[in-house]
């Protein structure tokens, strides 16, 4: 669990988190940023097998330029977007060129992966939210049907695609909060309720 912890943290590194360090220069700021989306990357393409020795040099340059994106993205919109939050429609007009980026980077990985290899990416992306999650649900809540696990797996997958274009460990998991808070809505209007005793964590 420690271990999982410190792995999440590590996650978390940007080009900003590196730029903290006052003494280190660009060059250096920019080498530990591009060792650290390497390694993710790396762990990505472990998960993913592939044999093919083309289609892993495609599939990593797709995954090392979508980092490199969704980071400059957020050091140009972050402000903007913190600032409009309560303005809807600047809001959305702001994370237009977002979703751009998400679709061509789905597409782009699509020239090369499954559609079942491409589910591995999001989840890898997002820390495997949507299995854990779910399986909290399915502890927590025995009497979930199957057509409720569904609705939560879909609710949980629509996190994810949001979470996936997240700038740090700390926003995906806020979406994932928001989503958590969907989810207890529709069981309470469903008349579902959790166990009395909560299971004990892992």
């Amino acid at each position: 669990m420690k271990k999982a912890i410190l792995l999440l943290m590590v996650a978390t590194f940007s080009t900003v988190a590196f730029a903290a360090d006052t003494n280190a220069t660009p060059e250096q700021v920019e080498a530990k940023y591009t060792a650290a989306i390497e390694g993710r990357t790396a762990d990505i393409l472990k998960i993913l097998d592939l044999s093919d020795t083309n289609a892993v040099g495609k599939v990593h340059n797709t995954i090392i330029a979508q980092y490199r994106a969704l980071n400059a993205w957020h050091d140009a919109n972050d402000a903007q977007l913190k600032a409009a939050r309560a303005d809807t429609n600047a809001v959305a007009e702001i994370r237009a060129s977002l979703k751009i980026l998400h679709e061509n980077f789905l597409s782009k990985l699509a020239e090369n992966l499954t559609p079942e290899q491409i589910e591995k990416v999001k989840d890898k992306l997002t820390y495997g939210k949507v299995q854990f999650t779910l399986a909290g649900y399915v502890s927590q809540y025995p009497d979930l049907s199957d057509a409720n696990k569904a609705e939560i797996l879909k609710f949980l997958k629509q996190a994810r695609e949001e979470a996936m274009d997240g700038g740090s460990a700390a926003e995906k998991t806020a979406i994932f909060t928001k989503c958590k808070g969907k989810i207890n809505n529709y069981l309470s209007k469903q008349g579902i309720h959790p166990a009395k005793t909560k299971p004990k964590a892992p």
